[in-house]
């Protein structure tokens, strides 16, 4: 009875659903510096996919076809919001995270901070790594929705003293 189905395909197709739907929601809450380098849907499908998969390669399911159908509609419903959020950008702008100012204008943002739980040490490590050692040089920097942070640095020659023009 390997490829038998032991569970009803309405019910695969549900807890998959259900499974999928309620991660994305809860990842997306948890904030974007989690993920590290992925996006949080790569995450979620990784693991989903790979614990929907387990049972199956383990011989606890009863059935390869219940672990397939799981495995199945997690790609499913991945392939679908990246549709929908391509398609739709008041969708994206539901699911999928967006940069945000960590600093502007040399003054770090301490509401982003503390949502995202980021110590001023942990950003300075950042400037650093980006070859950045004063603040005071960056003109913006957002936190990326893959929990990286891009810099954009003023313009060296604006920060340079201006001698006055010579009046003789």
């Amino acid at each position: 009875m390997v490829f038998a189905p032991t569970v009803p395909l309405t019910e695969s197709l549900i807890r998959g659903t259900l499974l999928f739907l309620s991660l994305l929601i809860l990842m997306r809450v948890v904030g974007q510096r989690e993920a590290g380098g992925l996006g949080i849907t790569d995450v979620l499908l990784v693991v989903l996919v790979a614990e929907a998969a387990a049972p199956g390669l383990h011989g606890e399911a009863s059935s390869v076809v219940d672990a397939l159908v799981l495995v199945g509609t997690i790609l499913f419903w991945s392939v679908c919001v990246d549709a929908l959020a391509y398609r739709f950008p008041w969708f994206a702008r539901i699911v999928k995270a967006r940069s945000q100012p960590l600093i502007e204008n040399g003054k770090l943002n301490r509401r982003l901070m503390r949502r995202e739980f980021m110590t001023t040490a942990e950003v300075a490590a950042q400037l650093r790594l980006h070859g950045i050692d004063d603040i005071a040089v960056v003109e913006r920097a957002y936190l990326e929705p893959n929990g990286m942070i891009s810099i954009l640095p003023r313009d060296k020659r604006s920060l340079e003293p201006v001698e006055p023009p010579n009046t003789e």
